[in-house]
């Protein structure tokens, strides 16, 4: 049995796992962010009360292993950053772990259980509060040793001038101290601020989805710029990873015309002739980190 984790910063939620595909929840319980002991005590709690006995703990966090120190950045659980936490909690409880970012057991999931089910390279992307991925390739995810790989939100791409007319964007201030990053143009608040910029209007992403849907020429404008910043680099990432499905989760991912339309246009600006779709909604829609750290779990019961 797999005692797997999914870690956020307001809710720890658990599950015991008799195969990836066999997964029973427990009660969530609040994330401790502040107190590591307390945060322990959740997880060994959890493991204690195992139906059978544990043969790996495995974990899904809003947060990257330094590929380097093997330490977590975690920007909203402070008693975890800057910790070994694989190494902490194997000691304390006893088990082996293992720890993976949420976006990369979206991915995991995705291709075990979901669109990806069949292809060699899934390049599983997140468009929601930011804009992450994961890369999983014949079935194994390469930051399978923590590391920034899929990690495609952040570097200085934006495009300056975006959309049929060609319209001037500015390169808008990540969080992570560069200029220009997908994260911060292409996430939810990034769609808001590039309908700011266009229109001078203070409207919420869902309110823009909901006026393109209906077909408001500004909302169009604005997504057309937002598509159009966006496709260029993922187009670059397919053709570079060689990956044959994208799927989609987040809350944008709820939008089925937007991930349309971002399709359409990046399959426009791939090397590879796709005639299938490629850009597609997530099909794990429930627990997907869950999901992946099961998968990752049982994987390294076959390692060990």
């Amino acid at each position: 049995m797999i005692v797997c984790f999914d870690i956020g910063g307001t809710a720890i939620k658990g599950a015991y796992a008799r195969a990836p595909g066999d997964i029973a929840q427990v009660p969530r319980v609040p994330t401790p962010t502040a107190d590591f002991e307390a945060f322990v005590a959740v997880l060994a709690r959890i493991v204690s009360e195992a139906p059978e006995p544990t043969k790996v703990v495995a974990l899904s966090i809003a947060g990257v292993v330094d590929p380097d120190t093997r330490c977590m950045i975690v920007a909203n659980i402070p008693c975890l950053h800057g910790i070994d936490l694989a190494t902490e909690l194997a000691a304390r409880l006893s088990l082996p772990v293992v720890i993976a970012n949420d976006a990369d057991c979206f991915a995991m999931a995705e291709a075990g259980f979901g669109i990806g089910r069949g292809h060699d390279v899934v390049f599983g992307i997140i468009l929601g509060s930011g804009v992450g991925g994961g890369l999983v390739v014949r079935g194994h995810l390469i930051n399978e040793d923590g590391g920034y790989a899929g990690e495609w939100g952040h570097g200085p791409v934006s495009a300056t001038r975006a959309g049929p007319l060609s319209r001037d964007v500015p390169r808008f201030a990540c969080g992570c101290g560069q200029t220009g990053c997908l994260d911060a143009a292409c996430s939810a608040r990034g769609l808001e601020r590039i309908d700011k910029h266009l229109h001078g209007r203070d409207l919420t992403s869902e309110q823009i989805i909901a006026e393109f849907e209906a077909g408001a020429s500004k909302a169009q404008e604005t997504i057309d710029v937002y598509v159009d910043i966006l496709s260029g680099p993922l187009a670059l990432l397919i053709n570079t990873t060689g990956a044959s499905v994208v799927p989609v989760g987040g809350g944008l991912s709820n939008a089925v015309p937007l991930i349309d339309l971002i399709d359409r246009e990046t399959r426009k600006k791939t090397l590879r002739r796709f005639k299938a779709p490629l850009v597609v909604p997530a099909a794990c829609r429930i627990e997907p980190g869950l999901i992946g750290s099961a998968i990752l779990g049982f994987q390294k019961v076959a390692r060990i």
